[in-house]
């Protein structure tokens, strides 16, 4: 009777332990229901513990650059702001050679040419200058439309005259502001017994005749077939409308094969 009172505890205490599964499997089972069935949610809109969601994925990551690819990157910009800004100036460029290529808009700054043919009538105001001097200037040139006077010689109109601020009338230029000029001329002739070459000045101021400014004369003991030639230049101070001009002793012995032989200026210092 001893015995089977001390038996009867411990079996019931057996009976309690296993009465129970161990949490762990109560997990594995449910995570197997889990793949083969929705999961059931509870009454407070919460799914059951130990329940693993399998087919719930994270998204993949979005792949950085390298460094190399970045500055590959950086370069190609960079080339290609050269390249936009290279033909940007070459635009800028053929419009400005389109504008000066345009009738009309021949430069008068141009040095005098050498006048061989034919030539298309044209007038000093047709000109104009890409770059307008900052002061009076002018320069001209002989020419094949030139027609001397017995001692006054002319000049070309259209061989190019650079005539800023200042007129050409009558064989002469015209002073239109007042200062201080420097004034020139070189001519080329042929010997003769004497030859002179002058700079003469007309002026309102003065009602007489007109008032010699430089003056040169070459004698030869006889005349031949050498040629020679004169420059005269000096600085002067005019008035508005003063006319200066240059006077030979007989324009039939000046030499006339090229344009830049005689030449006629004057600009303000």
């Amino acid at each position: 009777m001893g015995q089977s009172r001390q038996m009867r505890p411990s079996h019931s205490r057996h009976r309690g332990r296993t009465s129970r599964p161990p949490l762990h499997a109560d997990c594995n089972f449910n995570f197997r229901l889990q793949k083969e069935r929705p999961v059931a949610m509870t009454k407070g809109g919460y799914p059951p513990k130990c329940v693993v969601d399998t087919y719930t994925t994270q998204p993949p990551a979005t792949p950085r650059p390298s460094q190399g690819a970045r500055q590959a990157a950086a370069v190609q910009i960079v080339l290609f702001l050269l390249v936009s800004v290279a033909l940007c100036g070459l635009a800028i460029e053929a419009c400005f050679i389109y504008h000066l290529w345009l009738p009309g808009s021949a430069t008068s700054a141009s040095p005098s040419k050498l006048i061989s043919g034919p030539l298309v009538p044209s007038t000093p105001q047709t000109h104009r200058l890409v770059i307008p001097p900052s002061k009076p200037v002018a320069h001209l040139t002989d020419g094949q439309d030139v027609v001397h006077e017995k001692k006054v010689m002319a000049w070309s109109t259209q061989a190019d005259p650079l005539l800023y601020e200042m007129d050409y009338e009558n064989k002469r230029l015209v002073i239109q502001k007042e200062g201080y000029y420097y004034v020139y001329s070189k001519v080329s002739f042929v010997d003769v017994h004497s030859f002179t070459h002058s700079v003469s000045m007309k002026t309102q101021l003065y009602k007489g005749e007109s008032i010699p400014l430089l003056l040169s004369t070459r004698s030869s003991r006889g005349s031949s077939d050498k040629q020679s030639s004169s420059y005269l230049a000096g600085v002067f101070h005019f008035y508005k409308n003063d006319a200066v001009f240059v006077e030979v002793s007989d324009t039939s012995h000046i030499v006339r094969s090229k344009s830049y032989e005689n030449v006629f200026g004057a600009y303000m210092i």
